[in-house]
């Protein structure tokens, strides 16, 4: 048997190995010495000589010594510490009223949930056992269909692994020598735009067909009214949003209006102003962002004019400063009359500012706000080079313990508990890096990358044809594997005939990420399937959960094609913040 044919071999046992049941690393490392001592034998040399010895310890140093990986366990332990402190039930709550009137709600509420948390841990399986207990049984008790709910939190649960901070993009940017930071980068808008239409999808089909998901009764849809609120507006009923002003300048009344069995202060009426603006500020940080980038941006970035003595001889001398850089006239035109109408909706929102609303506010104020912080500053941090992704790791993991203490809900149990759970999956990560990297050293000396490489050279693809062939491999692969055995086995492989057909790798990686997302929602290995049947009620089948969650591999499919077909949705933000 040739060197090469070995290798072929090698790469289809791994796959039946793996299938059955025994643990990916040490299967990888297994099969690899085994391999490894037969391509290094030499009957004149003693067997403890053998080569592949070496090749062990090497490969294991240099995952010891990858620097990328050391933000892997800061990041899983931001996650457990997250999942563990119960940060996520009045965020659900809060999100789940502010949808009340959207078909759907709770599915609706479900996914933005999932997306959200998915962003701020990173972990497929807490998000899908999270969201399973918390709002599985409330869409079953509303009448929802099983396939609507499973499959809601199952594709939900599983893009906390695309957005990021995400452990499949730092262990793809190790495998293929990527920045970090630029996988970040490209992973962002496929990431919200992938939710976008599942978000889509799950409105679509409700409209459709509102049996699959009847509107909720008045009781859950009622936001409960603290009693200072409700005595507020018993005293100035009408406008929310006026009754604040009016009590603020009448101490009489505030007197007259108890607050956890004290007469209201100025500072709680503050509060809750502060909580009223809330969507003002939004709306006004946004507008100046779009100013920033179209206007200042351009002007600070401008390069500065020639000197009279480098300019063309009988050309008018040109004046310094970049006045003539930024945005043309039509620019200012639909920026005025954008913010003249957002003034006009936010005039209109505040003239029918109810006391219910205003209570919606201060949930997810209170709720999301925090997270929503750390997670953006977390990720400003990277995109933006201010720290590196281990610094930033750093910076989320000390922020999640401070929400979780805040929060009152992180004890010395449940700090434990994270601890052993971030140490457990990172040395799951380590090994995989070990005897991924032995396997591969393995298979490329025993010819089998070589002889891949040629046979798809042989088929003389043109690009696009490579892009399609190498996406339904790992498509699917991702029936009976995981996302780690692909990225770690299978990418390796690809990886070098990219230079070949000219193809981006980090368009081509965030294509796998998105890709990937099948390996979680496509039987018979979807773990998120297993998951979510772990935590609900007996009558719910997994046949059911699967065929909830097929849909929504046709809408990866349509995402992968949409990121192609414009892969500045991919490429814009790396290019823009960091160059080609």
């Amino acid at each position: 048997m040739s060197d090469p044919a070995l290798g072929l071999l090698m790469l289809g046992l791994i796959v039946i190995v793996i299938m059955l049941g025994f643990p990916t690393a040490f299967t990888l490392m297994g099969l690899g010495m085994m391999f490894g001592f037969i391509a290094f034998f030499d009957p004149n040399q003693p067997w403890w000589t053998n080569r592949v010895f070496d090749l062990m310890v090497q490969r294991t140093f240099g995952a010891m010594t990858n620097d990328v990986l050391i933000s892997i366990p800061l990041f899983v332990l931001m996650g457990y510490v997250m999942e563990r402190g119960a940060l996520v039930d009045k965020m659900f709550y809060s999100i789940q009223l502010a949808f009340r009137n959207v078909p759907a709600s709770l599915a609706v509420a479900t996914l933005v949930v999932c997306t959200f948390w998915g962003i701020a841990s990173g972990l497929v399986g807490a998000v899908v056992v999270l969201m399973g207990v918390i709002a599985m049984n409330p869409m079953l008790k509303a009448g929802y269909d099983v396939r609507l709910a499973s499959g809601v939190i199952t594709a939900g649960g599983t893009l906390g692994i695309l957005i990021p901070p995400s452990v499949m993009i730092i262990v793809y940017a190790a495998v293929a020598g990527q920045s970090v930071v630029k996988l970040y980068a490209a992973a962002m808008f496929p990431g919200f735009f992938l939710a976008f239409l599942y978000l889509v999808y799950v409105i679509g089909w409700a409209l459709i067909n509102p049996k699959i998901a009847p509107q909720l009764p008045e009781t859950a849809t009622r936001v409960p009214l603290p009693a200072s609120s409700q005595r507020l507006a018993e005293l100035f009923p009408g406008n929310a949003f006026a009754s604040i002003f009016k009590a603020m300048f009448s101490p009489a009344t505030r007197r007259t209006i108890d607050v956890d069995g004290k007469p209201m202060g100025l500072l709680h009426l503050l509060r809750m102003m502060l909580y009223a603006l809330v969507p003002l500020m939004l709306a006004g940080a946004t507008m100046m962002l779009v100013w920033w980038f179209a206007v200042i941006r351009p002007q600070i970035n401008a390069p500065p004019p020639l000197p009279p003595e480098l300019q063309p001889l009988g050309s008018a001398p040109v004046e310094a400063g970049p006045a003539d850089v930024g945005p043309g006239p039509q620019f200012y035109w639909w920026f005025f009359g954008i913010a003249i109408v957002w003034g006009l909706l936010m005039v209109r929102y505040y003239w029918r500012m109810k006391p219910e609303r205003l209570e919606v506010i201060k949930l997810l104020t209170t709720s999301v706000a925090p997270l929503g912080i750390l997670t953006v500053i977390v990720l400003a941090v990277i995109l933006f080079g201010i720290t590196t992704a281990t610094e930033s790791a750093a910076v989320g993991a000390a922020g999640a313990f401070l929400l979780a203490v805040q929060a009152g809900t992180l004890n010395w149990k449940r700090t434990k508990e994270a601890v052993f759970l971030t140490a457990k999956t990172t040395s799951m990560v380590c090994w995989l890096f070990v005897g991924s990297a032995l396997f591969s050293g393995v298979f490329a000396i025993l010819g089998g990358q070589a002889l891949v490489e040629k046979w798809v050279l042989s088929m003389n693809l043109s690009p696009l044809q490579f892009m399609i062939l190498s996406q339904v491999i790992i498509f699917v692969l991702g029936w009976p594997l995981e996302w780690t055995e692909i990225i770690v086995i299978f990418v390796p492989i690809f990886l070098p005939l990219l230079k070949h057909f000219a193809i981006d790798p980090i368009l081509w990686g965030v294509l796998v990420f998105v890709n990937l997302q099948a390996a979680f929602l496509s039987p018979p290995v979807a773990m998120s399937a297993f998951y979510l049947k772990g935590v609900s009620p007996p009558h719910v089948t997994l046949n059911q959960i699967f065929a909830g969650m097929m849909p929504y591999m046709l809408i990866v499919i349509l995402c992968m094609v949409l990121m192609y077909i414009w892969p500045g949705l991919t490429l814009w933000l790396p290019q823009y913040l960091y160059g080609n």
